[in-house]
């Protein structure tokens, strides 16, 4: 027994058998994968998600299950996603405003979106749109701009909550086109656009994807997008930085995983992702969002999320938000 035992432990040594790791992801997935979101049913994340995961289903032959998790920015759902079992049945939609903006608007983050989680990879960039509510008198970046200088009120911004990608945006545009909006954080994007459509807050420069159905059923209005020149996404949108030259805020999408899910598993998630990415439904309904599909893998988007860190703490410092 002990010689077959010690000639086991050799085999698997020189690789004559397979791993562990390789043994669970020939079988995987057996069951179906638990999607955390950060955010809140209708926000921008959870549209996009729900896009990306009904195509991915059909690519892994497996039910992936969306879980909402909104609270704090994005805080609550990377801490829950972070301490998850780290056997790839916890998928984590990562975003630019869960996974850097909130942890540097808190004083003591329990997570690092690089150290404490294995990446995917990224499947999109989400452009910023300026929307309106309908009762508000502009047609025009501006004409919102001028109007905001008029001093006429009620003039509030809505934001999917402190910290979100709409709020830093938002700050941003501000600081930018020099006037001030009172800020009205909501529970999320879906709070954030349904404040508009009831004329509760006059104004966002939230992720397209959190109002672009809105604005198409004309519920409200949408005036200049964020990226730096025009797009075939959002065609009749000006950039706003035709009025602003240089302003440029965008975010992106990707997926991640507790820290130590095995990497054959990994990359078993990362083929069904591009796969999913190339089929028409998918690429229909992104760009139905204003969402542009740009796929990175694991190394890239490891450093697009180290890059959007350095560069998200230098604008909100900028903007003089604090951390609580």
């Amino acid at each position: 027994m002990k010689v077959k035992l010690v000639v086991s432990a050799l085999l698997v040594a020189s690789g004559f058998f397979p791993t562990i790791s390789a043994l669970a992801a020939e079988n995987y997935p057996s069951r179906p994968i638990r999607v955390l979101v950060p955010n809140g049913a209708g926000s921008s994340v959870d549209t996009l998600t729900r896009i990306v995961t009904t195509g991915m289903s059909e690519v892994i032959r497996q039910q992936l299950v969306i879980d909402n998790r909104a609270g704090a920015g994005g805080v609550i759902g990377m801490e829950i996603g972070k301490g998850a079992n780290p056997d790839g049945y916890t998928l984590i939609a990562a975003t630019t405003a869960a996974s850097t903006i909130a942890r540097l608007l808190v004083k003591n983050p329990t997570y690092h979106p690089v150290n404490d989680y294995d990446m995917v990879g990224q499947f999109g960039v989400t452009l910023n749109v300026l929307v309106v509510a309908n009762a508000l008198p502009v047609k025009s970046v501006p004409e919102l701009i001028a109007y905001a200088k008029s001093g006429k009120q009620p003039f509030n911004m809505a934001s999917a909550g402190v910290g979100s990608q709409s709020h830093l945006s938002g700050a941003y545009f501000m600081l930018e086109a020099k006037f001030d909006s009172l800020h009205v954080p909501y529970k999320g994007g879906g709070a954030s656009v349904a404040a508009l459509v009831a004329g509760e807050s006059q104004w966002s420069l939230t992720p397209s994807a959190a109002a672009m159905t809105h604005v198409n059923a004309k519920r409200m209005r949408a005036i200049g997008h964020s990226l730096i020149k025009p797009t075939a996404l959002l065609p009749g949108i000006p950039p706003i930085s035709e009025t602003i030259p240089g302003f440029d805020y965008t975010g992106w999408m990707g997926f991640m995983v507790p820290k130590g899910t095995p990497k054959p598993i990994i990359e078993k998630l990362r083929v069904a992702m591009v796969e999913t990415m190339k089929m028409p439904d998918v690429v229909k309904g992104m760009n139905f969002q204003g969402t542009e599909i740009i796929i990175l893998g694991p190394a890239e988007f490891r450093k697009e999320v180290q890059e959007s860190m350095v560069k998200n703490a230098k604008l909100i410092k900028t903007v003089g938000l604090q951390a609580n």
